[in-house]
């Protein structure tokens, strides 16, 4: 709630549209590590985050089963990036009538997510077109460990003709590189979402915390809540200067 209404409070001084976006359930760790408060509880939390300041809301799926009453508070239904291939999700999520967000498989090339569209339409006929479905763009895996982001693929997904989001922190992580727990380089964030909003997207994913080292999840990727400010207003200034040639 903390985060919610600091992020709030300063989109609107900003002129930025907000969606909030947290997990009920970390179930893609690399080791059994903490995953939350459960579905239950999460919705609980996300439901309170809407009423009390009027946000729009996102959350991850991983089953499913899952969709149909995640979608009774959720506004996006995120599909983690391991499971952006599979067509079961896909396809249940779509017929939420929600918002669905595919994040690009770390093993997938731009153009393969064409194949996520196409499963999301056929339930939902031109769903990329009125903006149903978003692609985020969360870097390539690289060997063991890393991670690189092509920029060239917001190019190549923008192609498809629907909102295209550049996930700034989970692209800096370096997974398992920590006995067993994802690490990263929250320093990098800046560099790489100043490229992103450069090169065009629609819209930005970004981790924060107000104290991240105290984070349950991805604390070494997470910025803080106090910098999220200068952070966006750099992206802002980016995207003035260059919207004209998206």
């Amino acid at each position: 709630m903390t985060t919610a209404e600091t992020l709030n409070g300063l989109c609107y001084e900003l002129g930025i549209t907000l969606y909030f976006k947290s997990s009920f359930d970390k179930a893609n760790r690399t080791s059994a590590s903490a995953r939350g408060v459960g579905m239950d509880e999460g919705l609980r939390i996300l439901e309170e985050v809407k009423k009390e300041f009027g946000l729009p809301v996102v959350t991850d799926v991983h089953e499913s089963w899952q969709c149909a009453p995640v979608a009774e508070v959720a506004d996006v239904l995120q599909i983690p990036a391991f499971l952006s291939r599979q067509t079961d999700l896909l396809q249940a999520a779509a017929r939420t009538g929600r918002i669905v967000n595919v994040k690009k498989g770390q093993f997938m090339a731009p153009w393969d997510m064409k194949g996520a569209i196409e499963k999301i339409e056929q339930i939902k006929p031109e769903a990329a077109r009125e903006g149903h479905v978003w692609l985020t763009e969360r870097g390539s895996s690289f060997g063991y460990g890393r991670l690189v982001v092509d920029m060239t693929s917001l190019v190549e997904m923008r192609r498809f003709g629907c909102p295209v989001i550049f996930d700034a922190t989970h692209s800096v992580q370096q997974p398992s590189s920590q006995a067993g727990i994802t690490g990263g380089n929250r320093a990098m964030v800046p560099y790489l979402t100043r490229a992103a909003v450069a090169v065009g997207v629609d819209g930005l994913f970004i981790e924060t915390h107000p104290e991240p080292e105290k984070a349950i999840s991805d604390a070494a990727n997470q910025i803080r809540l106090a910098d999220m400010r200068s952070l966006l207003e750099q992206a802002m200034e980016i995207d003035e200067m260059t919207n004209h040639k998206k």
